[in-house]
């Protein structure tokens, strides 16, 4: 970790000094919005820094985000840019480091063991609340690096904030322990992580990317896995409307309930904590209600 930190030192103090925005404040942009709730916590009661989002929220997956003129504009003025990684943003970086060369880009995935799927890695990782602990690390190693002055504030709102982490991880991992049933089908690739972490396991999804209609054949697929597993919930997201999921229930008779993917609302200093805790309550009522 101390290697970590003094290469970001070492790789920041050859970039030029965080730029300035008008009222004399360093703006740091986030790439999407879970990013910018980590983002806040971190810089709590840090002066002069504004915090904007690259992204609009309910933005889950960056694959077909466009940049606009307007984007490019607030990157020019920014200080840093704060992204998750493990290839979320591979879309739209490289036209932001070939036109901003340099402006600092804080890689919130470092050292966090990525899952691969369809031959990619999946970048969800921040829906699994030990990778949150790890972003939120690589996070503050970086902000405090680029904003020495403001370190130790930095790295007392990164602790502060990992322990709360700590205690959100605890409690969702006990309030499945007592729970038998396991099996889920989610309505696109967003969960394995927390999946994994809660010692679930994802029979099934019904789509790749949220965006995309699931063939006849994906929906027959998914049937079938969930008649193999004896059963299961599905799972969908605010704001989906699915006739695949529609379908699938009914062929299954398998509950639909809805999971939170931390992408959307207000930014607040405790909004990871509640989706989530929210997640856990839902996952509870639908693993407890499952046919057996």
């Amino acid at each position: 970790m101390k290697k970590i930190f003094l290469c970001l030192m070492l790789c920041l103090l050859l970039l030029p000094a965080p730029a300035w925005g008008e009222g004399g404040e360093r703006v740091i942009v986030c790439s999407f919005y879970p990013i910018r709730v980590f983002a806040e916590n971190l810089l709590r009661d840090v002066p002069d820094v504004r915090l904007e989002t690259l992204a609009p929220a309910g933005t889950g997956c960056l694959h077909d985000f466009q940049l606009l003129t307007g984007d490019l504009r607030s990157l020019d003025g920014a200080s840093a840019l704060l992204i998750n990684g493990a290839g979320m943003e591979d879309s739209i970086l490289p036209l932001i480091t070939r036109e901003m060369r340099d402006l600092p880009v804080l890689d919130a995935s470092q050292d966090i063991a990525l899952l691969e799927e369809n031959g990619a890695y999946n970048p969800h990782i921040w829906l699994s609340v030990g990778n949150a602990i790890q972003m939120v690390g690589n996070l503050s190693e970086g902000l405090q690096a680029l904003l020495p002055d403001d370190a130790e504030r930095i790295a007392q709102n990164a602790e502060d904030y990992q322990m709360r982490l700590q205690a959100l991880r605890a409690e969702l991992i006990a309030g499945l322990s007592d729970i038998d049933r396991r099996d889920i089908v989610t309505f696109h690739e967003a969960f394995p992580y927390l999946a994994e972490e809660l010692a679930l396991r994802v029979v099934a999804s019904v789509t790749v990317e949220p965006d995309e209609a699931p063939s006849p054949r994906m929906i027959a697929q998914v049937i079938e896995a969930i008649r193999a597993a004896g059963g299961c919930p599905l799972f969908n997201e605010p704001g989906i409307d699915s006739d695949a999921l529609r379908t699938i229930a009914a062929e299954t008779g398998s509950p639909v309930y809805v999971l939170d993917p931390v992408t959307d609302g207000e930014p607040a200093l405790d909004s990871y904590e509640t989706k989530m805790r929210s997640n856990l309550r839902i996952l509870k009522e639908a693993l407890t209600d499952s046919p057996q």
